[in-house]
């Protein structure tokens, strides 16, 4: 089989339960089936053994140019051949309740005549079961996986049974599918151009969805455009559940062991999209979310830092010791024991999500209001003991200044809701704590010089402290927080981009280097222009945008030596982060 592809040349898929990763050769990289978070079926990301669908002339010699549909996610791929040019077009598909998904690979030959290969080999369960093919009707063929899932292969014409690979040869102006399906095969489209109409289909769904938004024009739309599919393709339909990330152990760390399971619900990075998405004109997203919450909260689930995309609350951290790992990069690990840490942020994340779309013109609800309550009283509970911060350490507790910081954001945006719901007595309470906070924040969080630290009683710097003059902590002219972003730009920035923290010098017990966190260097877009330096932002923010894909995406993080995109992808937060920064450079 063929190399890992580069990171930053993998092509993404969505379809609101689901994710697809698409190599430059053609090949499907990365499939979980039947969510986002199962296990995987095409997994030869992580293992070249662990299954793959590669779709390609059967010429060594071929090249190929990719886009996408304006305005979609759905991927066109051009062959050329010696022999002439085809065009391959590539989308996840869903009808209209849900109960039927599918991949289609939809094939048209544009002039002379190529031949293709087709090699559907799928390995369930993250590489380790090879189902086994039945023919299931005229030109189909069926396949179950653990679990009760069953795959539905269509277009594969021939005597060969798969995962035995098929060749064809197309001519100008013909048009074969490829269909792979999952949930009901009744829904499947099973010739060529019942397959081109439900492409079509999710082109204008896609399109739709952004023309709802207000995107203005300007220089960075298809920027803009493309974050926003992205964000809306890594939401989970049915909950409403924005996950992190489609992709699970892409290494920070070429080589080594800072591999994460990504797809997850983060209650504040999925806040975080969904703070991006309202900015873009799009509320209806962040208000299912927390509807969905407030539901939870009216059964008596706990509320935790991470779910699963159906809003289970388990998690169970392991490796997958079978698989290779990406170039190498191991341990594969899937789950996240992360969820069980204390991470005093989310609370201020979530009440600032409320608060903007309340703000905005959403409404306060009986089931909102009793969300958020108990989020205030847990930051007032919390907000004085160590916790393992943003970047989730897996060294000791600290008391984190941006942990302290999101304890202010709980109580004073919670202060605002109370007064909207016309509870005094609360409001007046919670802004007395907040002026607790603050006053702690500041005699504790900042060094001789007036910079604020990572956290309390170190000179260690953090990008995370970018967020007290964005989340209105300290007004920009503040000269500490001047002093605090320009040392950041000074000091915390490798090749014009900027690290999280300089893993040397604070212990975030793993070994390794990383690269630069994408957030990180958006944030001190946004934070330079807020405090007037906004030609060394515009240029910063010029520096980021060569950085992105060639199909617009943004992995989590850009290597210091090469420029290339290092681990999961494509990244909610990067993208969100992005569109933030955008923003702000826009406003006049």
């Amino acid at each position: 089989m063929d190399a890992f592809p580069p990171i930053a040349d993998l092509a993404f898929l969505a379809d609101g339960e689901t994710a697809a990763l698409i190599g430059p050769a053609g090949t499907v990289e990365w499939l979980c089936l039947p969510r986002i978070d199962s296990p995987s079926v095409l997994g030869a990301l992580l293992d070249r053994t662990a299954g793959a669908w590669r779709l390609a002339p059967t010429d060594p010699a071929a090249t190929s140019t990719r886009r996408y549909h304006p305005g979609s996610l759905v991927l066109e791929t051009t062959w050329r051949t010696a022999a002439g040019r085809v065009a391959v077009v590539d989308a996840l598909l869903s009808d209209a309740t849900g109960s039927g998904h599918a991949m289609v690979r939809w094939v048209y030959g544009l002039d002379g005549s190529v031949e293709l290969e087709s090699h559907l080999d799928p390995a369930a369960d993250y590489g380790r079961v090879r189902p086994t093919w039945h023919a299931a009707g005229e030109g189909a063929w069926a396949a179950d996986l653990p679990g009760g899932t069953r795959l539905t292969l269509v277009g594969h014409a021939g005597p060969e049974t798969p995962p035995t690979p098929h060749r064809f040869t197309v001519e100008e102006s013909d048009a074969r599918a490829l269909v792979l399906g999952w949930g009901d095969p009744g829904w499947m489209p099973r010739t060529a151009p019942a397959a081109l109409a439900a492409i079509d289909a999710t082109d204008r769904a896609w399109a739709g969805w952004l023309a709802a938004g207000r995107i203005r024009d300007g220089a960075w739309r298809s920027l803009l455009e493309r974050s926003a599919l992205v964000l809306r393709g890594l939401t989970y339909a049915p909950t409403g559940l924005p996950v992190a990330a489609a992709t699970t152990s892409l290494p920070e760390t070429p080589g080594g062991e800072r591999n994460w399971d990504y797809r997850y619900t983060w209650l504040r990075d999925g806040t975080y999209t969904l703070a991006a998405l309202q900015d873009l004109g799009f509320p209806t997203e962040a208000r299912r979310f927390i509807g969905f919450l407030a539901a939870q909260h009216a059964r008596g689930v706990p509320l935790q830092l991470m779910f699963r995309v159906g809003g289970e609350l388990e998690l169970p951290e392991s490796t997958l010791d079978h698989l290779g790992g990406y170039e190498g990069a191991r341990p594969v690990r899937i789950g996240n024991g992360a969820a069980g840490q204390a991470q005093h942020d989310m609370w201020g994340a979530l009440l600032d999500l409320v608060w903007r779309d309340v703000a905005g013109g959403g409404t306060l609800d009986d089931a909102t209001w009793a969300l958020c309550v108990p989020q205030v009283e847990a930051a007032i509970s919390a907000w004085q003991l160590p916790d393992r911060g943003i970047w989730e350490v897996r060294g000791e507790p600290r008391h984190f200044t941006s942990s302290k910081l999101y304890g202010w954001v709980a109580l004073d945006r919670g202060a605002r809701l109370a007064r909207v719901r016309g509870d005094e007595a609360r409001a007046t309470a919670w802004e007395a704590e907040a002026a607790a906070v603050r006053a702690d924040l500041e005699a504790n969080g900042v060094d001789a010089r007036g910079v604020f630290t990572q956290s309390y009683g170190v000179a260690a710097l953090d990008a995370s402290v970018l967020l007290i003059p964005l989340l209105g902590f300290l007004p920009p002219t503040d000269p500490r927080v001047r002093a605090t972003v320009l040392a950041i730009a000074d000091e915390l920035t490798e090749n014009g981009l900027v690290l999280r923290y300089r893993t040397e010098t604070a212990d975030d017990g793993l070994q390794g280097e990383e690269g630069s966190f994408m957030i990180c260097s958006f944030w001190l877009v946004q934070a330079l222009v807020r405090i007037g330096e906004r030609e060394r932002a515009a240029a910063m923010f010029e520096r980021l945008a060569s950085s992105v894909s060639a199909l617009g995406l943004l992995a989590e993080e850009v290597d210091l030596s090469t420029g290339g995109h290092l681990g999961n992808t494509p990244q909610a937060f990067s993208h969100l982060a992005l569109i933030g920064a955008a923003l702000d450079l826009a406003r006049p």
